[in-house]
């Protein structure tokens, strides 16, 4: 191969080591080295995997309740024509379901047990386009949900605190109330549980409540839907459909992507995700500088051998780059090596987890406390790129000062005592 001849010494001395005591040492040194950046990189690959994977189940299991966008009246009652609005709404090409809605924030009781719930009132038919949960409940529970009947559907966990089953009867009070002679009483309706759901996402689960959409707009006397959802396409391009249509529809309206009504949750996930790959990535940095001592030792072993190259005519300049090249490639099988282990573990830990809980009598995800029951892993190109570049980023600037301490060694004094 037509190399300059620093690749070729410079790949000699990272193979170089297996003889003498001293030259063993290094190796060993410099096969930690390359070790400690493997297992950063891999761990770094499995953790933001395993983190990306509970991301898109809680995402997943959110978006199997709610819509990817809501278009909701400014003024907060009924949207004034929301055949209009869903009409206009489709003319985006990722706009694929819309259905009309009533919500309120209300109180849910039967007997002395009072809980704080979301009421929403659907059609069942038009349900079924946005949401998954609708799809699957639309024959059986939600067929239920007949305009006049005043049934209800509501969350399994909901159920279990109200201490309610399908047959029983739970009381709703809509936010404000009557005025009467007597002052100001809460409105009230009783209606017949007709089935629960469990969507795997607690909030739901333990604070909503489904009933027609007729009859939530008598009892919260809005006159008609308060809003519209969307089902989208692709669910990340939530913002950027809910800015378009915000700015098509127009200020008589307010959009907001599930991005916003779930703030909260998406901001501490980034900045959870963010601070473990910033804690993460600081293994792989000092796993990199060790190959600034693994290197520093080459070079006081090769100080003859540089002294040589020197007076063979090697510039300053090519000495550095012969122990750039054996840094550089440390760095580089290592952040290889951990690529490849971190993949191989992402791609396949629902089988490695269970094999690990078999073999030491635990569970890690119990079935009972967690609605998950298996490890999740998502590994994503945009994580994985950025962390193979920063170390080897890492390894290349752990190279320089060695390197050019390298350049600077002296040919007389080197070999003044050989």
């Amino acid at each position: 191969m037509n190399l300059p001849y620093e690749w070729h010494v410079g790949w000699r001395y990272t193979r170089a080591g297996r003889a003498g005591r001293r030259n063993g040492f290094i190796s060993f040194i410099s096969a930690i080295s390359v070790l400690g950046i493997t297992l950063g990189v891999a761990a770094l690959i499995i953790v933001l995997s395993v983190m990306n994977g509970f991301q898109k189940e809680v995402r997943d299991r959110m978006l199997s309740v709610i819509s990817a966008v809501e278009i909701h009246d400014a003024g907060g009652g009924a949207l004034p024509d929301w055949q209009a609005t869903v009409a206009a709404a489709r003319t985006n090409p990722q706009v694929v379901g819309a259905a009309p809605f009533v919500a309120a924030q209300t109180l849910v009781g039967r007997g002395d047990v009072l809980r704080g719930a979301v009421v929403r009132g659907i059609d069942p038919a038009a349900e079924a386009e946005v949401t998954d949960l609708a799809h699957q409940l639309r024959d059986r529970e939600l067929a239920a949900l007949q305009p006049g009947q005043w049934h209800a559907v509501i969350g399994a966990e909901l159920a279990r605190l109200l201490g309610v089953r399908v047959g029983d009867t739970i009381t709703i009070a809509a936010p404000g109330g009557q005025f009467t002679p007597a002052g100001v009483v809460p409105r009230l309706k009783q209606f017949t549980v007709t089935g629960t759901f469990q969507a795997g996402h607690y909030e739901y689960d333990s604070g909503l409540v489904l009933i027609a959409m007729d009859d939530a707009a008598r009892l919260f006397q809005t006159g008609g839907p308060t809003g519209v959802q969307l089902k989208l396409a692709d669910v990340h391009q939530a913002r950027r459909v809910g800015d378009e249509l915000a700015q098509a529809l127009g200020p008589s309206v307010i959009v907001r992507d599930w991005t916003q009504t779930n703030r909260n949750w998406f901001d501490a996930v980034q900045v959870e995700k963010r601070m473990m790959a910033i804690i993460l990535t600081l293994i792989v940095a000092v796993a990199a500088f060790n190959l600034v001592s693994t290197l520093v030792m080459t070079v006081t072993d090769k100080r003859a051998d540089i002294a040589i190259l020197r007076t063979l005519g090697a510039s300053p300049r090519s000495i550095m780059g012969i122990f750039i090249v054996q840094g550089a490639t440390a760095g580089i099988i290592g952040t290889l090596s951990g690529v490849a282990l971190g993949l191989l573990v992402a791609f396949n830990i629902d089988v490695i987890v269970p094999a690990l809980e078999r073999l030491l009598g635990v569970a890690f995800l119990p079935g009972s406390i967690y609605l998950i029951s298996r490890m999740p892993s998502e590994p994503m190109m945009a994580d994985i790129v950025p962390i193979a570049v920063v170390s080897l980023l890492l390894s290349f600037v752990a190279t320089l000062y060695p390197s050019w301490r390298a350049s600077r060694v002296n040919p007389a004094e080197a070999l003044r005592y050989e």
